[in-house]
């Protein structure tokens, strides 16, 4: 239990127990209608909870094994934009579904000629009575084959400013003249997507906000998305953390040299730092503000920390780890089956030689190593991060535009 958080006997804790007595195995629509989704978020999605109380949320669903639905794209991003610009009825229709897990989201911002600079977009949404017709192409587009819906901007008004003829809609996935094609990363697998706009037709009550609000909106979805992307894990949030790998070397017998362990020692300070730097965030957003310039001053320092986690634990790996499907135990593991390590305590021998076997045979950490060049990309890539950071963090001057 982290320090500072209320005790065993407290009453957050013996409500949230209580609950979970009543549902031990708690379908995605039970969690999120008792407010333990996105407990931070307002009533009746959530509960209004201040970090403390959604931190012992937290743990006691961990504690009962009890995992909230994976939908990081809707939760993370669309859903606080719905939040702040959305209707009520928009709000009652999408919301629920969306952090109940029963409706899978992704995003329709970048183009292949508008990425970094994401105000060059191409896509145009063209009125046609009541309805608008989208016509266009979005690329990176991560599960938009799994999708129901997807947050897209499109250009509404090719005469305006980039950034004041840009709207914000929702889009429905299986659309007539929608086509998503894969794209595969280096690990083999298929997250990405490109998606090819033919007259699609949207219904003019999917549009949020007004016309022309969609710069405004999107710069919302961006700041939710860099504390998304942000969480513990070293993977934009998911996976394992800093903690995980210390404790995996701690469980193994200890790191094999001091420099292992003096990096061992960083990567975990980082991991506290940035769940303080988290923690933060969740309290502007409790307070009524949009996470501001900050979120990606946490997001840069994320990235680089994620990549770092990732690279220590192929070191870990010595020789194996250019081998898929391997991880920071497997150089132990090889070497106990090989009798060149000898541990004292058979019992604890036996538990190392188990938990590095299995870490041998497991491919979080190895395809975690070959998707981290994507974690300074994605999300607005570190160099966009830093100009952020220069202008509306330090107040420097705008760089300068020598295109």
């Amino acid at each position: 239990m982290d320090i500072g958080l209320p005790g065993e006997d407290s009453l957050e804790r013996h409500a949230v127990r209580e609950w979970l007595e009543r549902h031990p195995n708690p379908t995605g629509r039970e969690l999120a209608e008792a407010g333990y989704v996105v407990p931070h978020w307002p009533r009746p999605f959530g509960l209004a909870a201040g970090p403390i109380d959604q931190l012992v949320i937290d743990d006691e669903l961990r504690r009962a094994g009890v995992r909230r639905p994976i939908n990081p794209i809707g939760i993370g991003w669309a859903g606080p934009t719905l939040l702040y610009a959305g209707s009520e009825l928009q709000k009652e229709r999408w919301i629920w579904p969306m952090i109940s897990g029963e409706e899978i989201w992704c995003q329709l911002f970048s183009e292949p000629e508008a990425g970094s600079d994401l105000a060059s977009l191409r896509t145009t949404a063209v009125r046609d009575g009541d309805a608008w017709v989208v016509n266009g192409q979005k690329v990176w587009t991560t599960i938009a084959h799994l999708a129901k819906y997807g947050i897209l901007l499109a250009r509404t008004d090719p005469t305006a400013r980039k950034h004041r003829g840009i709207s914000y809609f929702i889009c429905p996935m299986d659309a007539d003249g929608i086509t998503v094609n894969p794209l595969v990363d280096m690990t083999g697998r298929h997250a990405f997507n490109e998606v090819f706009f033919d007259n699609v037709k949207i219904p003019g009550d999917h549009l949020v906000g007004s016309v022309g609000q969609g710069w405004e909106l999107a710069k919302v979805t961006l700041g939710n998305e860099r504390v998304s992307l942000s969480g513990e894990g070293a993977l934009w949030g998911q996976g394992p953390t800093a903690e995980d790998l210390v404790d995996s070397v701690i469980r193994a017998g200890g790191p094999p040299d001091r420099v292992t362990r003096e990096r061992l020692t960083q990567l975990w300070a980082e991991g506290r730092v940035l769940r303080i730097l988290r923690l933060r965030g969740i309290s502007a957003v409790l307070a009524g503000k949009s996470p501001g310039p900050e979120a990606s001053v946490r997001k840069a320092l994320a990235d680089t920390h994620g990549r770092e986690i990732m690279d220590l634990a192929k070191d870990l790996a010595g020789p194996y780890g250019t081998l898929n499907g391997t991880g920071p135990l497997t150089r132990l593991s090889q070497a106990s089956s090989e009798g060149s390590v000898c541990v004292s305590d058979d019992s604890v021998g036996a538990v190392t030689q188990e938990r590095a076997k299995a870490d041998s045979t497991d491919s979080t950490w190895s395809d975690g190593f070959l998707f981290s060049p994507a974690l300074t990309v994605g999300g607005g890539t570190a160099e966009v991060q830093r100009n952020i950071i220069a202008e509306k963090v330090l107040g420097l001057p705008r760089e300068l535009d020598l295109s």
